[in-house]
Formats: C-alpha cells, sequence, structure tokens
C-alpha cells in the first residue's frame, strides 16, 4: 500500500487484529522511506451500493459520510465511537442483504432513524430535523409530540 504521506510504494504491515466487533482487520502499518505510521481497515464487501437521492441522482455508498452524519447528530452526547462503528456496520450490513444494489435515500435515513431512536433521543430529534427538513419551531413540536405515539412517518 503506498504511503499516505510520502507516496513510497513499499509500506510494511506491523500489526493485524480484527476490530471488537469482528466486522473488519485493523492494520497497523508503516513506511520504511519516511517512519511514518498510520492504520487501515479491511472490510467484506458483500456488493457495490448505489444510493438514489430523491432527484434521481445517483452516487456511491459512503460509509464514512454515514458515519459523520451520526457523529454530528451524536455530537456531545454519552455515546462512545465504538457504537456508532457499530451502527454504521450494521446499516451497511442490512443494506448489502436487501438484495438491491441501488438504495434510495430515504431507506438509508430510515435505517439511521430507527438506530438513533433506540439510542438516544436528542441525535434522534437533530438528526430528524435535517432529514425531514423541518422549518420552524412548530415542526419540532409535532415531531417531538409524536416520538411517544411512534407516529413519526
Amino acid at each position: 500500500m503506498r504511503c499516505p504521506f510520502c507516496g513510497n510504494e513499499d509500506s510494511q504491515v506491523k500489526d493485524s487484529r480484527p476490530t471488537e466487533d469482528n466486522a473488519a482487520i485493523r492494520r497497523r502499518r508503516f513506511c520504511p522511506a519516511c517512519g511514518a505510521r498510520w492504520t487501515t481497515f479491511e472490510r467484506v464487501q458483500l456488493r457495490e451500493l448505489t444510493v438514489v437521492k430523491k432527484d434521481g441522482e445517483k452516487s456511491p455508498f459512503d460509509r464514512d459520510k454515514l458515519s459523520r452524519s451520526l457523529n454530528i447528530a451524536l455530537r456531545k452526547r454519552p455515546v462512545g465511537e465504538d457504537r456508532i462503528e457499530r451502527i454504521v456496520n450494521s446499516i451497511q450490513r442490512r443494506l448489502e442483504t436487501l438484495g438491491e444494489s441501488e438504495i434510495p435515500t430515504k431507506v438509508v435515513g430510515e435505517m439511521v432513524m430507527e438506530n438513533l431512536k433506540e439510542l438516544d433521543q436528542v441525535a434522534f430529534v437533530r438528526f430528524a430535523s435535517v432529514y425531514r427538513n423541518f422549518r420552524e419551531a412548530k415542526d419540532f413540536e409535532d415531531f417531538v409530540e409524536n416520538i411517544g405515539d411512534g407516529n413519526n412517518d
């Protein structure tokens, strides 16, 4: 693997171990040219996923984008990075096992909402406010009133 710091094409793996949830292999790498160290992750990918946006635009599924969205919703909440990683892995596996290579953004968004609703109510409302495009305080009020009812569609 090429060194991300100096571009040298001869890096070495110093340590490999499974991640906590056994969903990936974590590799510590070293560049003999510049001495830099970094980590890579190797994951099983069952199929290439494409996300289809509301306007029909298609883009490759990006687990880092999903992780960033969860991190934003969970900012300053008592949830560890390992829990977020498990949610991302779970959503990706669910998407891959749907049997479809093209997934509407609505499906991904609803999976995120399901996970956040169970994990953290504040993050759930934060994510929903962006995902559902709340425009005024009344939208928040209506949404929060319906949380207990299960009517968040």
